[in-house]
């Protein structure tokens, strides 16, 4: 397990991949449509951010917004698109599957999990529409999920507080729980200090573009890192 706070840039285009690598970031997780939430982005991007990133790329595989249960066209287009990304040497996946009454769907989770091997996966926060959280967290872990984004079953983290510090306790290091959802320089002291987590997911937006903000970036790593 990582001892020292990471931070990770999620990103909807190119630009804000650079931006967070050039400001410090530790990983970026590229996604495309930040008004759908984030989606699966475009192979060609993915191969410019392979190309010009040194830090670590996760990729959103996500077919669409909306819901987390997707249709078998949809559960197929998943799969091919880790298979097709897998070959560019990606340092991980960010997905989740839910069934219809919002458990989680573990028998196509796992198969996604062991299709991305050696590759290490997220659970999105897909995490945060469960109605049981803690046995939702031992079935991500059953699934061998590395990580679980969340904002602590709460529209953001600051709200999520109680619940993020019960996630990472129940954790006990057995997966990693990243808070995300709302997490900025306003708030991140007392996320990290009450949560007691090592990574840490920001959009690191402070205004109505869709890029990040390379100041907010800044503040972020200097709260988070000191």
């Amino acid at each position: 397990m990582v001892k020292n706070p990471q931070l990770e840039i999620a990103c909807f285009n190119l630009e804000s991949a650079l931006i967070a690598q050039q400001n410090g970031a530790d990983r970026v997780e590229l996604c495309d449509e930040i008004t759908l939430g984030g989606i699966t982005p475009k192979l060609e991007i993915i191969l410019k951010a392979k190309e010009q990133l040194t830090i670590d790329l996760f990729i959103m595989i996500r077919p669409r917004g909306g819901n987390f249960v997707y249709s078998v066209d949809e559960f197929q287009k998943m799969k091919e698109d880790i298979q097709t990304i897998k070959k560019l040497n990606v340092d991980g996946f960010v997905f989740g599957i839910l069934n219809l009454d919002n458990t989680i769907n573990i028998e196509q989770n796992k198969e996604l999990v062991q299709l991305a091997n050696p590759i290490p996966c997220s659970f999105h926060r897909a995490f945060d529409a469960v109605l049981n959280p803690l046995q939702a967290l031992e079935e991500i872990i059953d699934c061998e999920f590395q990580t679980i984004l969340t904002s602590g079953n709460a529209p953001d983290v600051s709200q999520g507080i109680h619940q993020l510090e019960l996630l990472v306790q129940k954790a006990n290091n057995r997966i990693v729980i990243m808070p995300g959802g709302g997490l900025r320089s306003s708030n991140g002291k007392a996320i990290q200090q009450k949560a007691k987590a090592i990574y840490f997911h920001s959009s690191a937006i402070t205004d109505n573009s869709e890029v990040a903000n390379p100041k907010e970036i800044q503040k972020l790593k200097a709260i988070l890192y000191a």
